[in-house]
């Protein structure tokens, strides 16, 4: 009993300082500088060859330059050739901002009082907004997949429905999850998350209650856990951002992604 007294009490711990943290500093964008390079265009004047004539007095002949001449070819020489100028290449390197890990969607639970669903799982009591809850089912067997990450639990059937099953809590604390942990867990029911096809286990329902904007610490920026909307203060847990969670479990993302 000490154990698993103990295993609450580090779930509880971690949580809390989950919702503390700092916001990670956004990521500015870098734009490398580009250098001109000048180029001088030159210009060769290529004098005709003249034809032979009369003797001209040895003070005006040129020095004599010897040159190679194939027999019987004759080019023809430009008066003047204009080198083509090519300009430089230039390349700007531009590093984009990252993407939003989830879609900015608007919350309608923002506005006014709303209703949350608590549940416990190892000691832990989350809360989602009462409008993000697609269902509640008893958990029966669920059939496992291969390949699949250790968070997915496999799938359960429900009538004609095929939910995807996450192990709460090793999703949300992945690190903290050991043998001891996993043993005490004793999942009882499966809390569909909005229109989706994901459910995550839980071990016990607790209530329904009315909350009001000032009861929630909310996180207004994006941070390393957008599944995490906020705090609820009086109750000292976490309450989940549906819309992120399931774009997440999508994407095969742990908590930490």
């Amino acid at each position: 009993m000490s154990d698993l007294v103990a295993s609450h009490k580090v779930m509880r711990n971690y949580l809390a300082a989950l919702l503390t943290e700092e916001q990670e500093p956004e990521v500015q964008t870098k734009v490398a500088e580009v250098k001109k390079q000048q180029l001088n265009q030159l210009l060769a004047t290529v004098q005709p060859d003249r034809p032979k004539a009369a003797a001209v007095p040895a003070a005006k002949l040129a020095p004599k330059i010897e040159t190679k001449v194939q027999p019987e070819i004759v080019k023809p020489t430009p008066a003047a050739t204009v080198n083509k100028v090519v300009a430089p290449e230039v390349v700007v390197k531009v590093v984009p901002p990252p993407a939003p890990a989830v879609p900015v969607v608007e919350k309608t639970y923002r506005q006014g009082r709303f209703q949350a669903l608590f549940f416990e799982v190892a000691g832990l009591k989350v809360a989602l907004p009462l409008k993000d809850l697609g269902g509640i089912h008893k958990i029966t067997a669920i059939n496992t997949l291969p390949g699949k990450p250790l968070w997915y639990k496999g799938v359960m059937l429900y009538r004609e429905q095929k939910i995807n099953v996450v192990d709460t809590a090793r999703w949300v604390m992945p690190e903290k999850y050991d043998q001891q942990l996993a043993e005490s867990l004793n999942y009882q029911y499966v809390i569909m998350l909005g229109k989706s096809s994901w459910g995550i286990a839980c071990e016990s329902l607790i209530n329904t209650v009315a909350l009001e904007q000032e009861d929630v610490k909310w996180r207004e920026a994006q941070g390393k856990r957008p599944w995490l909307a906020g705090l609820i203060k009086q109750h000292m847990c976490a309450l989940l951002d549906v819309d992120a969670l399931i774009a997440l479990l999508a994407q095969g993302a742990g908590s930490s992604d």
